[in-house]
């Protein structure tokens, strides 16, 4: 069984304060993007799971900590499956890159083992198992373009018109998403008389939501935000210089993806983003060209 799951965007994140389990309130308006991950599963006795791809998957688990495994086993244990599976994991979304690839992997893990197993759970059932996965999992489920309020799990459509394209910039060491959070607590607390998050809790800003529905590139890379950017500079201010040469090369705007350290440049149209791609590698970045909206994990026949 095929199964094809995209990597994300956040072109809108606001991070409130911690919740009671740990995790931040958020806020976030996703995307998904064309570069996807690809998942086959085959029947096995036991559960493992083989990893290649484009990018570098050396820091990829190869055990029961990969999170496709873990979704591959949850699956078995709700359905009462006693058999297993191999699945093989090609990658194209950055590891550790804050665009969702080890969630992808495991949303395409739950579709490829629910129809491999005919197990045939509700939509309902395989969002709830993905939010036990991890808060970018359902997404990477649905796909499209949506609000994630809550952890970043609890979803709700949002109208996107036309193409947004794309030129995401990789960096070849990883960040971790538990350090940018903490990052950002300190860098708060250093300053909470001037950015102490909001008693009302966060949401996406309306001027995120207009740019969508119209399918303005323009109007959305004015809007674009992430309260993460901030802390991913300072332990990365590398990163800085990089959104710096990206807009000079033609992009509307640039941000930071999710967590960090790939960044996002959102681009006119088709043409420009091959342009500013090509001008970022001349430059020697590893720069790749992508579009939203796509969809959320889904067999892939023939």
């Amino acid at each position: 069984m095929h199964v094809r799951a995209p990597g994300k965007v956040n072109l809108f994140l606001e991070v409130g304060r911690v919740l009671p389990d740990g995790y931040h309130a958020l806020a976030t308006a996703f995307q998904a993007v064309s570069l996807c991950e690809d998942i086959w599963a085959t029947p096995a006795e036991g559960f493992s799971v083989s990893v290649r791809g484009p990018v570098d998957v050396s820091g990829v688990p190869r055990d029961d900590r990969n999170l496709a495994v873990r979704a591959a086993r949850l699956l078995a244990a709700k359905t009462g499956y006693a058999g297993g599976v191999h699945l093989e994991i090609h990658k194209a979304v950055p590891v550790a890159g804050g665009m969702g690839g080890g969630s992808a992997d495991a949303a395409a893990a739950l579709v490829a083992c629910d129809a491999l197993w005919d197990t045939h759970l509700t939509s309902a059932q395989l969002h709830a198992l993905a939010a036990r996965l991890g808060a970018d999992v359902p997404f990477a489920l649905r796909g499209g373009t949506a609000v994630g309020t809550g952890r970043g799990d609890e979803l709700s459509s949002a109208l996107a018109r036309g193409r947004f394209d794309w030129v995401f910039v990789t960096a070849s060491e990883g960040l971790s998403t538990p350090e940018v959070y903490g990052a950002l607590d300190r860098h708060r607390e250093r300053h909470r008389f001037d950015i102490e998050p909001s008693a009302a809790g966060p949401r996406v800003e309306p001027d995120v939501l207009h740019a969508l529905r119209a399918g303005d590139p323009a109007a959305l890379a004015a809007a674009l935000r992430n309260d993460l950017q901030v802390a991913a500079l300072a332990l990365r201010p590398d990163l800085a210089d990089v959104l710096v040469s990206g807009e000079r090369a033609g992009a509307l705007a640039g941000i930071v993806s999710g967590s960090g350290p790939t960044l996002a440049f959102l681009c006119a149209d088709e043409a420009a983003a091959a342009d500013v791609a090509g001008s970022l590698a001349a430059d020697g970045f590893d720069a790749h060209v992508a579009y939203g909206a796509v969809p959320g994990a889904r067999v892939v026949t023939g």
